[in-house]
């Protein structure tokens, strides 16, 4: 199993709302037109995961647990690797439900998108709250 930590942070304009997606990112700001993001100003864009961690998500056969936490609570999002991820984008790491690969993509075939995710978590992250994002890579 291979796992990494991003440390990230809420704001504001989390909306939470994307059916498809969700997302987190090195950014600072955020506008309302990013209703996929769920934390801003991550300490690691998909460029900056460990060699092992990105290794094991190019594996068909690798599933991504991903726990979000903010404000004492916490939810679950599982997803799985590709061959054809590519992780070297500098600033954001999405998980899709779908299978679009782009050098953005951490992760496809997530059984959640961003607004699945429970309206208590996305207003504690709202607050502007640290967010802890914990992932494991297991097949």
């Amino acid at each position: 199993m291979e796992s990494e930590v991003i440390v990230a942070k809420g704001h504001r304009n989390v909306l939470s709302e994307h059916r498809n997606t969700l997302e987190f990112t090195k950014e600072h700001e955020l506008s309302l037109r990013g209703d996929c993001i769920v934390a801003v100003s991550a300490d690691k864009g998909c460029l900056e995961l460990s060699e092992g961690f990105k290794n094991a998500l190019k594996d068909d056969g690798f599933v991504l647990e991903i726990t979000i936490e903010c404000g004492g609570l916490k939810e679950t999002v599982v997803a799985r690797g590709s061959k054809k991820l590519i992780l070297t984008h500098p600033t954001d790491l999405v998980v899709r439900r779908s299978d679009f690969i782009c050098p953005r993509t951490l992760a496809v075939g997530a059984d959640k998108a961003a607004c699945d995710l429970d309206r208590k978590l996305v207003s504690e992250i709202k607050s502007g709250k640290r967010v802890l994002i914990k992932m494991n890579a297991k097949s």
